[in-house]
């Protein structure tokens, strides 16, 4: 990352009333016209940088950041240096890692220790915490003191915690203020946020005793004092909590912030709405990619090298590759069945096949019920006897299905039973399976997205295999 001799870029302007919906940049969806993306590019690579200006100068700062995402290195950098002196540092959070890192480089240190500093602490924390320490310490280096102490102390939080998540920038005001005082104070515009939706009520040593939602404040009168207006029924939030427990309170109580405190109950920021959402889709985000074999979100980005992305996917699939061979282990037993009969290799795949299906289906739901904390150990045992009577139905069901194709297929009724027989078994397991197993993870401690399928998978196909080449073993043999 090199660094220029002083920062050459200049505080955003205020926010544009429209965004340029018609015609150049966005489409229908509001998503980047790529013909716009095409003349961007062409005028980098011309160096019309009075050009590149007219054309992304009033886009908001999101599709800045799509733009970059849509632009090879090379215009990425064209870009940057295009844009330095009106550079929105809003940008840098909206961008995915592998560009964010690109985009820092061409900055360098100085223009992003500026930009930093122009952003919310929590998103200036966030930027920080995706450095390198060598490269963290460097760009600290170069910012004021207090911006730096703010930096540090929210990377000093857990990654995942609401000390991470939470922004400093809050209004707060002592409880012996009257309302006039307090609308004063907001109307002066001293150390406000620009977006806020409450005031909090500390006490002497800065402890939180409540909170006034503004609408309140705006229909009391001028004399009332603000102890008097503290919402009785406050959800705090500690600063080590995890962000999903914080998303979970979001969603519960329909917030749109909260105040965070220390172990002391010293008040020390906010989490709003706009964080919260985030990440909630992150995590779902999260959670989807793991269920099919990706660790994270940063495996799974378009913008990550081909070999980075295949070393970091090996793993789970040699995972994979074990409990294939159990599977096949399975179906070795039944070699001599499978040799005699050759309908048996036609035919076990389908029974297989379904059973990790319906298993699926059921795991998807179990995750995502033991997210929103829908599936608790009050209800569990409702939840698996309800999925032990689904797999019931749809294994009788599909089992007629499979049965009567495989008897008009080889003409064999008793081959179309025993399909059947296995159907009903496997669907039964898959349902059972795809509920416990997430359960089971869950209550010890691990996260059922990230190994779930794997069980799964092994479960339905050993069973699936297992009873259709034993049913017929038995009955046909």
């Amino acid at each position: 990352m090199d660094s220029a001799e002083t920062p050459v870029l200049t505080p955003p302007g205020p926010p544009r009333a429209a965004r340029r919906a018609v015609g150049e940049a966005l489409d229908e969806n509001f998503e980047l016209d790529p013909d716009f993306v095409d003349r961007v590019a062409a005028s980098l690579r011309a160096d019309d940088k009075a050009q590149v200006g007219a054309l992304v100068g009033d886009l908001h700062y999101a599709d800045i950041a799509d733009l970059l995402e849509r632009l090879d290195s090379e215009d990425r950098r064209l870009l940057v240096d295009a844009i330095r002196h009106t550079f929105n540092p809003d940008v840098l959070p909206e961008l995915a890692a592998e560009v964010r890192d690109e985009v820092m480089d061409a900055l360098g240190f100085e223009d992003l220790a500026y930009a930093l500093r122009e952003l919310d602490s929590d998103d200036a924390v966030y930027v920080a915490g995706k450095l390198d320490p060598q490269e963290r310490t460097q760009l600290l280096a170069r910012m004021p003191p207090d911006t730096r102490k703010l930096i540090e102390a929210g990377i000093g939080y857990g990654e995942h915690s609401a000390g991470r998540l939470m922004q400093r920038e809050l209004v707060a005001a002592p409880s012996y203020w009257t309302v006039g005082e307090t609308i004063d104070f907001l109307r002066s515009g001293r150390k406000t946020p620009e977006k806020f939706y409450a005031v909090y009520v500390v006490d002497q040593r800065h402890r939180l005793l409540g909170v006034v939602e503004l609408h309140r404040i705006l229909k009391a009168k001028r004399p009332e004092h603000m102890r008097d207006l503290i919402d009785p029924g406050i959800d705090v939030i500690q600063v080590d909590t995890d962000r999903e427990e914080v998303a979970h309170l979001f969603r519960q109580r329909d917030l749109t912030a909260a105040p965070v405190v220390d172990k002391s109950g010293r008040l020390v920021g906010q989490i709003t709405i706009d964080d919260v959402v985030d990440v909630m889709e992150e995590e779902a985000s999260e959670d989807i990619l793991k269920m099919a074999g990706v660790r994270s979100r940063d495996d799974a980005t378009l913008y990550r090298s081909v070999m980075s992305t295949a070393q970091s996917r090996f793993i789970w699939l040699i995972i994979n590759l074990a409990t294939a061979f159990l599977a096949a282990s399975v179906i070795g037993v039944f070699e001599d069945s499978i040799a005699k009969l050759s309908a048996l290799a036609v035919l076990m795949p389908i029974c297989a096949s379904m059973g990790g299906n319906a298993g699926t289906q059921t795991l998807a739901t179990a995750i995502r019920s033991l997210a929103t904390r829908e599936l608790n150990q009050g209800n569990v045992w409702r939840v698996v006897s309800k999925e032990f009577f689904i797999g019931s139905i749809n294994g009788l069901l599909f089992a007629f299905i499979t049965g009567a194709f495989a008897w008009l297929w080889f003409s064999d009724m008793l081959l179309g039973v025993v399909i059947g027989l296995a159907m009903v078994a496997n669907m039964v397991a898959a349902g059972l399976a795809g509920i416990t197993i997430p359960v089971i993870l869950d209550k010890m401690g691990a996260d059922p997205a990230d190994s779930a399928v794997v069980f799964l998978t092994t479960v339905t196909d050993c069973v699936g295999f297992f009873t259709f080449l034993g049913l017929a073993t038995w009955i046909l043999l």
